[in-house]
């Protein structure tokens, strides 16, 4: 029983997706946050129950990248979906030439999202550390960019601007080599973990100032200090 676990959380992980698809259809930014949210919850139980239980299996790796394609690619895709398409309805945006296509863009998340876990899976280099930006931060900034923007009802074109900009930035960046810290925390002391705390009390007061979108802010603010990690390496190194 004990090696089922892991599998059953995984599960648990991908029915926490496919209910935030069905609130991102009806417009419940919130509950979009709260169930991928979860998801991400799981995903990080079904890990430790693995190593808890030693129940690592083939099947185990599978499950985790498909249910994490749903929760973490389609799941966030669909929200800002729902954000673009509502957006160009609005007077100021609707009629213009190719509109109607434009929201269908936010699916190059699940696409790159979906490359990335295959790409991960097969990269033995990203034990301790990342080689681009993880599907889950990814989907937590989107979910949190969306319920923000919802509250903000944008009507003009640079919201679309941003975000496509955005969706391409984010996505080239998870396939990407650029090096990221590991969101492990192994210890409470300052040694070793010094990107992991930082980003954490840094993290705390974005969300404590800006609510659920200060989760976006500190996804970025987790990319800058990864880029601001390699550039000082670069630089002892020479």
């Amino acid at each position: 029983m004990r090696k089922h676990v892991p599998n059953m959380i995984t599960l648990l992980n991908l029915l926490s997706g496919c209910i935030a698809i069905t609130m991102a259809f009806r417009g419940e930014f919130t509950a979009v946050v709260l169930w991928v949210s979860a998801a991400a919850l799981f995903d990080f139980l079904d890990g430790m129950a693995a190593r808890l239980f030693k129940a690592y299996s083939n099947i185990g790796k599978e499950l985790d990248s498909l249910a994490d394609v749903v929760s973490f690619g389609v799941a966030p895709a669909t929200a800002v979906y729902i954000l673009m398409r509502d957006s160009l309805q609005m007077p100021a945006l609707a009629g213009q030439w190719g509109a109607a296509l434009i929201p269908y863009l936010a699916f190059l998340i699940p696409l790159f999202s979906a490359y990335r876990l295959a790409k991960f899976n097969l990269d033995e280099r990203q034990t301790s550390s990342f080689l681009g930006l993880p599907t889950p931060a990814n989907a937590l900034f989107w979910i949190s960019y969306c319920y923000g923007m919802d509250h903000l009802a944008p009507q003009e074109g640079s919201f679309l601007y941003l975000t496509l900009s955005l969706i391409v930035i984010l996505s080239l960046l998870m396939v990407s080599e650029f090096p990221m810290f590991s969101l492990k925390i192994k210890s409470l002391q300052l040694k070793g973990n010094r990107p992991q705390l930082t980003l954490l009390l840094l993290s705390a007061a974005l969300i404590a100032v800006w609510g659920i979108t200060g989760i976006a802010w500190s996804i970025l603010t987790y990319i800058a200090l990864s880029l601001l990690l390699t550039l000082i390496k670069r630089q002892t190194k020479r």
